[in-house]
């Protein structure tokens, strides 16, 4: 039974004849898996929690940035540099108290999405790349989990129900990974603020749909939208039986490797740093956008977008080390695998983690330390 401050907080939903009491019983005792607390995983946390279902799994390995502010609005200054699963949970806990959250500062990996995906009824996917899309699917695939999925690009949204009650799986319309030039890359090309706001909100009412049996539910169905004409679209799609068995035992594993990192080799900031002292220090390359460089930079490098890299490969030495950087080194990787596999450079290395973990290993190294 709902206790009388349930009953008081979740009165709107009690007047509701499609979810009253039990319906909101079903939310209280349900349990939600959100992959990833950004743009999207922000406000579907935000209305899953204030809509009362019981336990909220948080799955996400990155700290929050003072770029995530303009769309990521669980988080403030204040949480500048904290893990953002910790912090997303602590919004939740304001939001409300009654919720129930469990934490994972990770990412989903071949290694940890079982136990992830097993332990929750509702799977919803917050994440911006092709791998983590692929592996949660079959996932849930193996697990028989329904999978509310989300994409935004620029000022365009997606949002569609996989594995529903028998009905298609992400991989029936999508079979196959794109390759890592065709993958967008929402950190080099920027997003609308309020997209993923309104994508992350989508994902969250159908979550709430299948967690209360109501309505219509997105499955077999894409809903699209673009922000800058308001105008929405519906693709209808069928169920695939090939791509619909595909599951963790049998599909390819090479589908969740990082396809922006095939044959690519990383170098550390540790090290980078003990080069940068030698008396050979590697060529460094930027392939941020140019409003990123300026904001700040590895000293000495070379800015060359990934979007012009076909136009400048001329400047990148073949002959001397070049260590290849960008934000947390996604599209550094790009960079990397494409001057290797169309240009034949073979001195390349990527930087781990990007300018982000260069900053990091600053602001440690630069931080005052208590006397002995």
């Amino acid at each position: 039974m709902l206790t009388s401050e349930e009953r008081q907080i979740y009165r709107r939903h009690l007047q509701l004849p499609e979810i009253g009491e039990a319906g909101q019983l079903r939310l209280k005792n349900a349990r939600v898996l959100v992959v990833g607390a950004g743009g999207l995983g922000c406000p579907i946390l935000q209305y899953l929690a204030a809509a009362g279902v019981g336990t909220l799994g948080i799955a996400d390995a990155d700290t929050v940035d003072r770029s995530n502010l303009q769309r990521q609005i669980l988080y403030g200054p204040a949480d500048l540099g904290q893990p953002k699963a910790e912090a997303a949970a602590r919004a939740v806990k304001r939001i409300n108290p009654l919720v129930h959250t469990e934490v994972f500062r990770c990412r989903a990996t071949l290694g940890n999405v079982r136990e992830l995906v097993s332990k929750y009824d509702v799977v919803v996917d917050g994440s911006d790349n092709f791998p983590t899309r692929y592996l949660l699917n079959d996932a849930c695939v193996s697990f028989n989990r329904p999978l509310i999925s989300g994409a935004i690009y620029k000022f365009e949204g997606q949002v569609s129900v996989f594995n529903y009650q028998g009905g298609p799986t992400y991989r029936c319309l999508f079979p196959q990974p794109p390759s890592s030039a065709e993958a967008p890359n929402c950190d080099a090309t920027g997003v609308l603020g309020v997209l993923p706001g309104l994508v992350g909100m989508a994902q969250a009412t159908e979550a709430l749909k299948v967690v209360l049996g109501i309505g219509e539910v997105l499955s077999g169905r894409l809903w699209l939208f673009d922000a800058l004409t308001f105008q929405t679209r519906t693709l209808k799609f069928a169920r695939q039986p090939e791509q619909a068995a595909i599951n963790l035992t049998n599909a390819n594993p090479q589908d969740y490797a990082d396809l922006c990192a095939v044959g690519v080799t990383s170098i550390s900031v540790a090290e980078l740093q003990q080069q940068l002292e030698s008396d050979f220090p590697p060529f460094l390359l930027d392939v941020r956008e140019a409003h990123e460089y300026a904001a700040g930079h590895l000293p000495g490098a070379t800015l060359l977008p990934l979007s012009n890299l076909d136009k400048g490969v001329a400047a990148v030495p073949k002959q001397h080390p070049v260590v290849v950087y960008c934000r947390s080194g996604s599209r550094s990787a790009q960079a990397v695998e494409r001057l290797q596999t169309q240009y034949g450079f073979a001195n390349l290395l990527n930087l781990d983690g990007g300018f982000l973990a260069w900053q990091e290993a600053l602001n440690v190294a630069n931080a005052p330390h208590s006397p002995a």
